[in-house]
C-alpha cells in the first residue's frame, strides 16, 4: 500500500463515503476493465462485469489487507470471482436466455470504448487460452501472475493461499508448460523448427500471437 492508498483510507473508506468511492471508481476503473477485457469478447459483458465487480467491493471491502497486496491486486481476486460466476451462470443458460438476460443498453462512445479494450486485450485471452490445459489451481497463480502481472505475493494474496502455496504451483505451471514445449520441439525436424521459430519472431513482432507462440513466452517466463 503507497503512501497516497494510506491517506485516502482504502476501500473500507470508500465504501462509507460516495466521493471517496467515486474516487477508488476512478482510480482502478481501467485496470478492472483490462482484467475483464482479457477474459471476455463481447462489450456489454464486460461492462456488466465491471459494474458487477465494483458492486461486489461494498460487501467485500472489509476484507482487504494492505500488508497483502494493492487495492488492485485485492481487486483482481474479487474480479476472479466475479468472472467466474459468469461463466457458470453462461453454461446453465441457454442461448436465447444468454442473449437477454444481463444485457444493458450502452451509449455508442461507451461501445467503442470497450470494444478498443477488447481488442487490445486480445493478446492476453491468447495467454489465458493457452494455460487452459494447465490445473485450475496452478492455472489461476499462472494467470495472475504472467497475464495479469502481479507479484506472487499479490497472486496468493487474491486467491486466498498461502505464498509458498503460490511459489509451488507456479514452479509445478512452468515446469509443465516447458516439459509441454520441449516436447513439441523434439517431435519438429530443422526446416519446420526454424520455420515456427520465424513464425513466431514475426507474431511477436506484430502482436499477432497464436496459443501456441503464448505458450512458449509463458513458459519460459517472458510473458
Amino acid at each position: 500500500m503507497d503512501d497516497a492508498e494510506r491517506l485516502r483510507g482504502g476501500p473500507a473508506a470508500a465504501v462509507r463515503d460516495p466521493r471517496l468511492f467515486e474516487e477508488f471508481y476512478r482510480r482502478h476503473v481501467d485496470a478492472v476493465m483490462r482484467f475483464v477485457a482479457r477474459r471476455v469478447e463481447d462489450p456489454y459483458t464486460a461492462a456488466d462485469l465491471t459494474a458487477e465487480i465494483f458492486l461486489a467491493v461494498l460487501d467485500s471491502a472489509h476484507s482487504y489487507r494492505p500488508r497483502l497486496g494493492s487495492e488492485t491486486a485485492w481487486l483482481y481476486g474479487i474480479a476472479r470471482n466475479v468472472v467466474s460466476s459468469e461463466r457458470r451462470r453462461i453454461a446453465r443458460e441457454t442461448e436465447r436466455d444468454r442473449r437477454i438476460i444481463g444485457r444493458r443498453l450502452l451509449e455508442s462512445d461507451d461501445i467503442s470504448r470497450i470494444e478498443d479494450e477488447l481488442d487490445a486485450e486480445r493478446p492476453g485471452r491468447l495467454l489465458l487460452a493457452a494455460l487452459a490445459r494447465l490445473p485450475e489451481g496452478e492455472r489461476a497463480v499462472m494467470e495472475l501472475i504472467a497475464v495479469d502481472q502481479l507479484t506472487v505475493t499479490e497472486a496468493a494474496a487474491a486467491l486466498g493461499i498461502r505464498q509458498v502455496t503460490a511459489r509451488v504451483r507456479l514452479h509445478r505451471a512452468r515446469k509443465a508448460l516447458r516439459e509441454e514445449t520441449d516436447s513439441k520441439a523434439a517431435k519438429a525436424n530443422y526446416t519446420s523448427s526454424t520455420s515456427t521459430a520465424s513464425t513466431a519472431v514475426q507474431a511477436r513482432s506484430t502482436g499477432t500471437q497464436t496459443p501456441d507462440t503464448a505458450l512458449l513466452y509463458v513458459a519460459r517466463g517472458e510473458a
